[in-house]
């Protein structure tokens, strides 16, 4: 399935030519899939469709056995956990259900198709990305932030990445260096992370963190929100009577 998927190419190549080929962007050809009856949406040719065809019968099948051992792993999982927990007590790393989880990484750039991907984004770089698809969605910016760019300190840090270990659900972990200061919250991952489901590696991967300093510049500058940005920072002393 996997070489009939990929038709001879790589998975880039193969997932360049499938998103640039299909007309599913289209709203008028969506439209005209929806007016035809089943037998006639099997004659319609359409790289996305034709892949969805190949891929239906043994994704179905896949799943239908998938189902069908989940419950008696589910349930399995936890009597194996017991267990383990009575042999070896708390030296047994716990599992991530209400446990506090700490990751180690150190913040770095990765090579992507032969060029280097630098580890810090800035704001200079948010308003030329913008620029560059005419603001318009995805890449639109909201009027606040377009009205506040000369406010804005444009070299200040946005985002940054990490070869830290992440896992769906770590979406708002807070990042600390190694003085305990916070310098960031994870929100996503890159395309590269997506095999820390099931391996680690860390020459692609990357978990990405809004920095702290863009935290604060937005809160200031676009916001006006100059006491929650105090509060953060740890300038305002409440009960202090300052």
């Amino acid at each position: 399935m996997v070489k009939q998927v990929l038709a001879g190419k790589s998975p880039h190549a193969r997932a360049v030519e499938l998103v640039t080929g299909t007309k599913l962007k289209d709203v008028a050809f969506r439209k005209e899939l929806y007016a035809k009856d089943p037998a006639a949406l099997q004659n319609v040719r359409d790289p996305m469709l034709e892949l969805a065809r190949m891929v239906d019968g043994p994704a179905r099948e896949a799943r239908k056995a998938h189902d069908t051992r989940e419950e008696i792993k589910e349930q399995a999982y936890g009597e194996i956990a017991k267990a383990r927990f009575a042999i070896e007590g708390t030296s047994n790393y716990p599992d991530a259900t209400f446990t506090l989880r700490l990751s180690y990484g150190t913040v770095r750039g990765y090579e992507e198709d032969g060029k280097e991907i630098p580890p810090f984004t800035n704001f200079a770089g948010l308003y030329q990305r913008a620029a560059e698809h005419d603001n318009r969605p995805p890449f639109d910016l909201p009027q606040r932030w377009i009205d506040g760019k000369e406010k804005l300190n444009l070299k200040t840090p946005f985002n940054f990445v990490s070869d830290a270990d992440i896992i769906g659900g770590n979406s708002g972990s807070p990042v600390v260096n190694k003085a305990n200061e916070f310098v960031g919250i994870i929100f996503d991952g890159n395309i590269q992370s997506l095999v820390l489901d099931c391996i680690f590696s860390d020459k692609q991967a990357r978990a990405v963190s809004v920095d702290s300093a863009a935290i604060s510049e937005a809160l200031r500058k676009i916001y006006g929100a100059d006491e929650l940005a105090d509060e953060l920072e740890g300038k305002n002393n409440f009960g202090t009577g300052d």
